[in-house]
């Protein structure tokens, strides 16, 4: 099943509370009714404010250049705009490369990099994972499961181990095993969380020291948070950098226009999002298909 057969489905809930509320609105005429209810519309989908309003202006300026009249004709343009919207310039991975993931506790951090690592692995290159959450009980075993479903190397301390030094062996290991690809769990949650932001620092600090390739930060998101999503995004950015966004749980949720609040807000683009239990259910995101699934 490729992108846009898993996307369609999961994205059913989003696009029962986008795509069947336009057709509901829509009367062939584009007046300020049409936009007031327009605006609610993407705003009960966890759109957001700014987007919501980005793109309403955006459908007034192609409504009157083109003359709109037919819900067909309304729903392509929304579609190219909000496609649009979610098309960030984004720099190409180069090998070898690491990637660390964050995000709170719950998010499916873990699993989502399982299966990640099960995506590389596909495309042939050699993965290590490091699993720098020592601090959740049974953490690193579920990554050592992950490790052996994806076939790739991992390295883990005991429960409770500081977390920098799991990292930086990790790293002088996939540096002498030349690995493409190196993927670092984080734990998610600690005392309070000024004691989490602290330690991402120091971890942030030991791969810049140790690793002079390719560095990413992916921010793990569970969809079904909507707009709690943004203050996330807001303290993680604050405090490690991120360079793109995980979205788990999108099945099963009704706000997946959370997205776009992201994209407006931070300009960070989504890079891979869940759609399922399968150890396959994670695809590389699409801007035009994930618009195409809603509407």
């Amino acid at each position: 099943m490729g992108f846009f057969s898993k996307i369609f489905q999961g994205l059913k809930k989003t696009k029962d509370a986008i795509a069947n509320k336009l057709n509901a609105i829509f009367v062939g005429e584009l007046n300020d009714e049409f936009y007031e209810d327009l605006e609610y519309v993407l705003i009960s989908s966890d759109i957001g404010a700014s987007a919501t309003e980005e793109i309403i202006e955006e459908v007034k300026k192609v409504a009157k250049k083109q003359k709109i009249k037919t819900s067909e004709d309304l729903n392509k343009a929304l579609r190219q705009i909000m496609a649009n919207m979610l098309t960030i310039d984004d720099e190409e991975i180069e090998y070898p490369t690491l990637i660390s993931f964050v995000g709170v506790n719950g998010v499916g951090k873990t699993t989502a990099i399982g299966r990640i690592a099960n995506k590389f692995k596909k495309d042939g290159k050699s993965v290590l994972m490091i699993a720098g959450d020592t601090f959740r009980a049974a953490a690193s075993d579920q990554l050592t499961e992950w490790s052996l479903r994806s076939k790739s190397r991992i390295v883990k301390y005991t429960e409770g181990a500081d977390p920098g030094a799991v990292v930086y062996d990790g790293i002088k290991s996939a540096l002498a095993k030349k690995d493409d690809v190196v993927l670092v769990d984080t734990a998610g949650r600690l005392h309070n969380k000024s004691n989490l932001m602290e330690e991402l620092k120091k971890i942030e600090k030991i791969i810049n020291r140790e690793w002079e390739y390719q560095h990413k930060n992916y921010l793990v998101i569970d969809a079904t948070t909507g707009q709690n999503a943004l203050s996330q995004v807001k303290m993680f950015n604050e405090c490690v950098g991120i360079d793109g966004i995980v979205l788990t749980k999108l099945d099963g949720t009704a706000k997946g226009g959370i997205v776009f609040a992201i994209a407006k807000e931070f300009g960070i683009p989504v890079k891979y999002v869940g759609v399922g239990e399968g150890v396959d259910d994670i695809e590389d995101f699409n801007a035009e298909e994930f618009v195409n699934g809603i509407i």
